[in-house]
């Protein structure tokens, strides 16, 4: 008898049943939902998919129901608020119910970028300088801000409301910038220093021992200034954008001193938050060899082309051999 595996994902991302040929990864939202639906069942899993957005109560029969051996969480929000993903992974606790991806601890503090950063300023980890700008509450800028800034929103992920507009030059640029999180995004603001320098990501497997990924980067291939340049949502999600400016990911051509400094610094990242499961750490390695990292993303994009996958491959370490190994 094959082993249950109780997909969770997001009600909006469950594949349809009607995919005939290859989806097209840029216009299928829910393609990491549909490739580890593949891989599983290609493991011999017998693979229920279930999508929730704020119903617990439907997620808790189900599993009475189905009676999983395992859940396969690519859970991003609950409620449609990515601060609430670790409440369900802690009723999981409570019923016994392994899962795979980051314990509710580490999801909670990862997911707050402020809090996060504290934890690695506190243990002397290189990270950008920041502030916080919450909506509905009046705060003066502080003193002494240096330009450029990124703008982002506190608590999402996927480069959401990151566009080029989000580097600002300028506490004008900044107010404007500022001013779109709170009203059209209805977000808490972010505002660190801009790190120039080459974009690292790093994948690391496990729990109390500890498995890195290669360090992977992030390339711009038509722009003069590669450094100065962002992952934004088009950068991302815009085919057209990225043939422009010739956005590629691949393996890192860092020194052996280098290649060891970043890997130190994501581990211990991973470490210091309390993580657990997968996650992949970015970061920024300037000219001068100095480490910033940017944020670590527990239960990151694992689609079979994005940069977790695609550096476990560089490793060899297959796609479904991937899934297989997140899922033990």
């Amino acid at each position: 008898m094959s082993k249950k595996i109780l997909l969770l994902v997001h009600k909006d991302l469950v594949p349809p049943n009607d995919i005939k040929g290859k989806p097209d990864r840029f216009k299928s939202p829910w393609i990491t939902e549909y490739d580890v639906k593949e891989a599983l069942t290609s493991l011999g899993y017998e693979v229920l998919i279930f999508g929730v957005v704020d119903d617990i109560h439907s997620l808790i029969n189900q599993i009475k129901e189905f009676k999983p051996h395992g859940i396969f969480n690519l859970l991003e929000e609950f409620n449609y608020d990515p601060r609430s993903d670790y409440k369900v992974i802690a009723l999981l606790e409570m019923m016994n119910i392994k899962y795979t991806g980051c314990n509710p601890r580490g999801l909670m503090i990862a997911r707050d970028k402020a809090l996060s950063k504290k934890i690695l300023k506190h243990h002397k980890v290189g990270t950008p300088q920041f502030f916080t700008l919450p909506k509905n509450k009046k705060r003066k800028l502080p003193k002494g801000i240096k330009y450029p800034v990124i703008v982002k929103c506190l608590y999402e992920e996927a480069s959401y409301g990151i566009a080029q507009s989000s580097i600002c030059h300028s506490e004008e640029k900044l107010h404007e910038r500022v001013a779109y999180i709170h009203s059209n995004l209805e977000q808490d603001a972010i505002i660190e220093e801009f790190i120039a320098g080459q974009e690292l990501y790093v994948g690391i497997i496990g729990n109390k021992k500890l498995t890195n990924l290669p360090v992977w980067e992030l390339q711009f291939n038509k722009v003069e200034s590669p450094e100065k340049e962002i992952y934004s949502s088009r950068a991302k999600w815009n085919k057209d954008y990225r043939d422009r400016k010739g956005i590629t990911n691949g393996p890192a051509k860092l020194s052996k001193y280098l290649e060891d400094k970043v890997v130190k610094a994501c581990k211990k990242t991973y470490q210091l938050l309390e993580l657990s499961g997968y996650a992949r750490i970015d970061l920024r390695l300037t000219d001068d060899g100095k480490v910033y990292i940017l944020e670590a993303n527990p239960n990151p994009n694992i689609a079979s082309d994005d940069e977790f996958a695609n550096s476990a491959v560089f490793d060899g370490i297959k796609y479904n051999e991937l899934i297989e190994k997140l899922l033990a």
